[in-house]
């Protein structure tokens, strides 16, 4: 693992490291509207990595609205633009049943631990 450092809000915590190449950004907190700005920037803040390829780990994340669906979808988009991938992983059955009824766990993988979605 390489590259930790931590951003800015209170009630907000991202984390990011690399495994093998793949960003793991880690999310700690509520993501609502107030955070949806840090937590785009986070996910699509790839630098030089190409293709980027980024685990989202939710395990930390107590509540989400559409805001984080939005910012999902958007950083999903954008990835997959630039041809590479982002996957879902750890998130709290409250949050994972929200991405089930939006459908988002169709378009997005989503899965149990950071390691399954590392070598999914």
């Amino acid at each position: 693992m390489t590259d930790t450092h931590g951003a800015a809000r209170p009630g907000l915590s991202i984390d990011h490291t690399a495994v093998d190449g793949v960003r793991v950004v880690t999310v700690r907190g509520e993501i609502d509207h107030a955070v949806a700005k840090e937590l785009t920037e986070a996910l699509l803040s790839h630098g030089s990595v190409t293709p980027p390829r980024t685990v989202v780990d939710l395990s930390g994340v107590t509540f989400m609205d559409s805001s984080g669906i939005n910012t999902l979808i958007a950083a999903h988009q954008s990835i997959s633009d630039a041809q590479g991938w982002l996957r879902i992983s750890d998130a709290q059955p409250s949050v994972l049943r929200l991405l089930e009824l939006v459908g988002l766990d169709q378009v997005i993988g989503c899965h149990p631990t950071v390691q399954q979605a590392l070598t999914d």
